[in-house]
């Protein structure tokens, strides 16, 4: 976590969303259901088909988005002076079945001061 950046408000966050359906139009097996973010990170919730992996459609993601975000927002190469994206290497999955609607929650949730992620039940 001492890596992360707080980079994201509306406008990065909506540059995002903006580059998130670019890749739908090349990659429409891959449903983004919900996707939210709090300053420093980013939360989704997708479907993918058996035949691409979690971690292909993490680095889709990635790739083609932290070097464009950076490039239309000139305050981040203050941020991320000694690399050349904003993306960290790792990431965190989990799949979702029946509790697909407490996830859906969670992640419409992101970015909202004090609202009660802890107190989701599982």
């Amino acid at each position: 976590l001492k890596y992360r950046k707080e980079i994201f408000n509306k406008g990065t966050f909506e540059y995002f969303r903006i580059k998130l359906q670019e890749i739908r139009k090349y990659y429409p097996v891959v449903e983004i259901l919900k996707v939210n973010h709090d300053k420093d990170h980013v939360h989704f919730l997708l479907s993918n088909p058996p035949t691409m992996s979690v971690g292909r459609v993490v680095n889709i993601i990635k790739s083609n988005t932290g070097k464009k975000i950076r490039e239309k927002f000139p305050f981040l190469k203050e941020v991320y002076y000694a690399s050349s994206g904003i993306w960290s290497d790792g990431y965190f999955v989990s799949t979702v079945g029946i509790n697909e609607e407490m996830v859906r929650k969670y992640v419409e949730n992101q970015g909202r001061e004090d609202s009660g992620q802890a107190k989701l039940g599982l």
